[in-house]
């Protein structure tokens, strides 16, 4: 049935499958990171630290990997962030004594460094499978990669806290480790040598020299992620273990069904946001504002004592189905005003800015929930998100001007 596909969709499947796995222990491995760390003890800032490495290098990867994979191929590495995700997961699997805070940050450092490898290769093949003239096509394809992506990485927050309650922190690690490694080697055979290799090499200075439009989507993706993860990264699965009482499956359940509706959000965003590749800036301008609401309304919730279950339970699933539309508008527009020649060099400089954001909001998701509780980590939110939405307000209209049908 494969062979009869055509080559660019054996591609586009065999990226979207590498993708998928990777993502499935990505997500299981944060949910398992701070679960059990939280339950040897540590504070919520200490957890936090944890992923400094983790989002610290995803920066400097995303920059640097769209630069080789402009020169290497995209194959290569989308394959490298295959193998070092196993290696860090190995490195997981040392005596309990050995796992010290500087240790599980080293592993946290390879596994960003892997899934920004990952993510920007799996963002710039598309670019490559679809012609430029058909724009509709390509914001369908990109939101089903983003979507079907974090689907997945719910899913995998579901099953880190499973197998840590079923298997523990070592025989979960090892059946993950086990699995990407057999993707990793089929990948190796059947992924296309030659994609994303640019015809003209890219020079190193090149890294930082981009158009107005490339910095402004990356600004407004730093200041987006931000506002998710200043709130949802720590300070949510500590609140819901230390002050609801869950236990860690519900805590990796809860935060899972979250995911897999916010991925099912983006991949039918093509849907919902009215033909958004006809006139993108104005719909990201409206779905940001809407977005900028809802932490606030549910930092009203729980500034008013309102019940805490229910509230977070509405509030959070507001916020990620505006959230959702809001990244997949994003992600069309880096893949859509990128270069074709090159295409990973865009793409990682925005993702670049990206992890950044992350990274922001892992730090201060620690240490504003420690220091100020959930309610000052949702009004940063909102600001955050409302000066997204401005930054991508000065967006320039796409040249040349294509016929989007």
């Amino acid at each position: 049935m494969l062979a009869k596909l055509s080559p660019a969709i054996r591609q586009y499947l065999l990226v979207t499958g590498n993708y998928w796995a990777f993502t499935l222990t990505d997500g299981a491995l944060r949910m398992l990171v701070v679960l059990h760390f939280h339950q040897l003890g540590y504070s919520a800032l200490e957890v936090a630290m944890l992923f400094l490495f983790y989002e610290f290098f995803g920066v400097v990867t995303n920059l640097f990997g769209g630069w080789l994979g402009a020169r290497w191929g995209l194959n290569r590495t989308m394959n490298i962030g295959l193998g070092l995700q196993v290696l860090a997961l190995g490195m997981l699997l040392v005596p309990p004594a050995w796992l010290t805070v500087l240790w599980v940050m080293a592993a946290q450092a390879l596994s960003g460094i892997a899934k920004d490898l990952n993510k920007m290769s799996a963002k710039s093949t598309i670019k490559l499978l679809v012609p430029d003239n058909q724009q509709g096509q390509l914001y369908k394809w990109v939101a089903i990669l983003t979507g079907s992506k974090n689907t997945l990485k719910g899913v995998g927050f579901f099953l880190g806290g499973l197998l840590l309650t079923v298997l523990g922190f070592q025989g979960a690690v090892l059946a993950m480790a086990l699995m990407l490694l057999v993707v990793w080697l089929l990948s190796l055979v059947f992924l296309r040598r030659d994609a994303g290799v640019a015809k003209n090499k890219p020079k190193f200075k090149e890294l930082l020299s981009k158009s107005r439009a490339i910095n402004i989507l990356a600004a407004a993706r730093f200041l987006l992620f931000g506002a998710r993860d200043v709130w949802f990264v720590v300070a949510l699965p500590v609140f819901l273990a230390s002050q609801l009482g869950w236990d860690h499956w519900q805590v990796g359940g809860f935060l899972a069904a979250w995911v897999i509706g916010y991925g099912f959000v983006q991949g039918v965003a093509p849907r919902v946001t009215a033909r958004a590749e006809v006139s993108p800036r104005r719909q990201a301008v409206v779905w940001g504002a809407l977005l900028s609401v809802s932490p606030l309304l549910l930092a009203a919730a729980l500034w008013q004592s309102a019940p805490i279950a229910a509230s977070i339970t509405l509030g959070l699933g507001l916020f990620g189905v505006l959230f959702a539309v809001n990244s997949s508008l994003h992600s069309y527009l880096i893949v859509a005003y990128a270069r074709a020649d090159g295409v990973s060099l865009d793409v990682g400089f925005y993702y670049m800015a990206n992890a950044a954001g992350r990274l922001l909001g892992t730090v201060l998701s620690g240490w504003i929930y420690q220091s100020y509780g959930l309610v000052a980590c949702l009004l940063i939110s909102a600001a955050l998100v409302l000066l997204s939405t401005l930054a991508i307000s000065g967006l320039p209209s796409r040249e040349p001007t294509q016929s989007l049908k």
